[in-house]
């Protein structure tokens, strides 16, 4: 079943790429006593994701955060490593990066997708919310090949 507005995030293992390396977080934890705006890439280096995607919220980080967000990350189904190093060369400073390697966090609110057609396998759809205090707030999820409503502007409007 795919989570909805006035759920809860399930509580699930994540790992943060940190300045030091992977660091391993619980979804209930990182998501607790905060608004965060959370968006989703099917993979981290993929066309959409690295020209679109990442950049505008690189781009609007401080309206984001101007307009009641107190954090922002980006959710990929990729490793920690991978995500730092996309991280560090798109200078996402103003992001915090989290690896769901396994699929386990898509897989467990229901946004989760068979790209194995694609040589990717199991991954995330493409999406956005807003998370208040680990319950959603907001959640828009995109149509297969489209990107609009997951964009940081799409988003912030909607805030």
């Amino acid at each position: 079943m795919t989570i909805a507005v006035g759920d809860k995030l399930p509580d699930v293992k994540m790992v943060k790429a940190g300045p030091d390396g992977p660091e391993q977080v619980q979804s209930s934890e990182f998501f607790a006593g905060k608004k965060v705006a959370l968006f989703a890439v099917p993979g981290a280096y993929t066309p959409t994701c690295s020209a679109r995607h990442l950049p505008g919220y690189i781009e609007k980080v401080e309206e984001l955060k101007a307009a009641g967000v107190d954090e922002i990350a980006c959710t990929s189904v990729n490793d920690a490593f991978v995500m730092g190093a996309w991280s560090k060369q798109n200078e996402a400073d103003g992001i915090a990066m989290l690896a769901d390697g396994n699929g386990d966090f898509a897989s467990a609110i229901g946004l989760d997708a068979d790209f194995a057609g694609f040589g990717m396998g199991k991954r995330s759809q493409r999406y956005s919310m807003i998370i208040n205090d680990g319950v959603v707030e907001q959640l828009n999820v995109e149509a297969p090949g489209d990107f609009s409503v997951s964009s940081a502007e799409y988003l912030l409007e909607h805030l």
